[in-house]
């Protein structure tokens, strides 16, 4: 692997960051502060194509290698994780698994209008009762002529109060179990599709996070994605690439924390001296920076066994373990520099805190990727 970026990545990084700096860090308070959540923001990253990232051309795409589309989400997540998984869910989630699942016809139809943001896609896999656990899923689909009639009701659904697109997963035979699973391209305004936004989160303010109710949604027997039964390889690939831009984006809330830390720390004076000369203080902003890198080559480890067409499940298991862990620590650290100003919303280490937790959760556990990870050593399949 080779650690010197392309001029492109590196065009791709000053740009972005200009993006982010005048677009969303300026607004990124107040947008949190009341929970808005801002359309205008979303619209010109379809404009600038980046909600096209790693799509194909032909399909409207921008065609960025996988460092470079880490690069762009890591700028995003340094100023504003709300904004981040917006572009997490809809580009990796969503876009990239019809583009690797749909045929020639869905992807012409679909993929096109998804690169410039005039729709927007949701992930609908995690159900009240599901999370972990896919292959429970209590969503059905029940085939009608040429039409499949969903019921059920998925939760905790980012992008879901704000998109067009939905893949919804739905089982069509209970009994075969992960094997009866299939996966649908729903639009969201079909009659019986419905969204409420979940609020009082500690974190992600600013983004769109519902839940999903379907009474009787006719899908189209032409926007199945795959065949039946492949509906559980779709979701866990499509994992695979939210994993990605998660780790991604968790390295923005390292390099984020970093960064203020490092400013407050050379404009606070206690004892006559900026804070920053204090061996303790510095000993705090180390551990940052270090997490920061790790994180970093990480996510680029995985980005390049991406760009080999290689399976990267595991690399990208690890860069999302690392990274949203290192998320946690390197925002807890920068709070501690800024004292008692860190704990308020007048500095952005506070929102970084509470942006980061989620991503512990979400894609997979910190727990679920422990697993994935010990296996791999192991050769062993833990007990569950």
């Amino acid at each position: 692997m080779n650690f010197d970026l392309t001029q492109e990545q590196k065009a791709i990084r000053e740009a972005a960051r200009r993006f982010a700096d005048t677009e969303i860090v300026p607004f990124a308070r107040k947008n949190d502060e009341e929970g808005r959540f801002p359309h205008e923001t979303v619209k010109k990253m379809g404009e600038l194509g980046y909600l096209a990232g790693p799509l194909p051309v032909e399909y409207g795409g921008s065609g960025m290698d996988y460092i470079a589309y880490a690069i762009l989400t890591e700028e995003i997540g340094r100023a504003c994780s709300s904004m981040r998984t917006v572009l997490s869910v809809h580009s990796s989630l969503v876009s990239q698994t019809i583009n690797k699942w749909a045929t020639e016809t869905q992807k012409r139809e679909i993929l096109p209008k998804m690169a410039t943001g005039e729709w927007i896609g949701c992930f609908g896999l995690t159900e009240p009762d599901a999370g972990s656990d896919a292959a429970s899923l209590r969503t059905r689909a029940v085939k009608s002529g040429k039409d499949w009639v969903l019921n059920g009701s998925k939760m905790w659904i980012s992008n879901g109060g704000i998109s067009r697109l939905a893949l919804i997963f739905a089982q069509t035979d209970p009994g075969k179990k992960h094997k009866g699973l299939a996966a649908f391209m729903v639009d969201t305004k079909t009659p019986g599709f419905s969204a409420k936004e979940i609020h009082g989160k500690l974190g992600l303010k600013a983004a769109s996070t519902s839940e999903l109710v379907l009474e009787d949604v006719k899908v189209p027997d032409s926007m199945r994605l795959g065949q039946v039964g492949d509906g559980f390889k779709v979701a866990m690939s499509a994992i695979d690439n939210g994993r990605y831009s998660v780790a991604a984006g968790c390295v923005g809330i390292c390099q984020g924390s970093l960064e203020a830390a490092i400013s407050y720390a050379k404009e606070r004076t206690q004892f006559g001296k900026p804070i920053a000369s204090f061996q303790l203080v510095q000993a705090l902003i180390a551990e940052i920076g270090l997490d920061t890198e790790a994180a970093r080559l990480l996510v680029w480890r995985a980005g390049h066994v991406k760009n080999t067409g290689s399976k990267s499940t595991i690399e990208t298991s690890m860069a999302k373990y690392y990274a949203s862990e290192a998320a946690i620590r390197c925002a807890n650290r920068a709070i501690q520099v800024h004292g008692g100003y860190g704990y308020s919303n007048e500095y952005p280490v506070e929102r970084y805190l509470r942006d980061a937790r989620v991503a512990t959760l979400y894609e997979g556990t910190s727990q679920i990727q422990q697993l994935i990870l010990g296996h791999h050593y192991t050769g062993i399949r833990a007990f569950v």
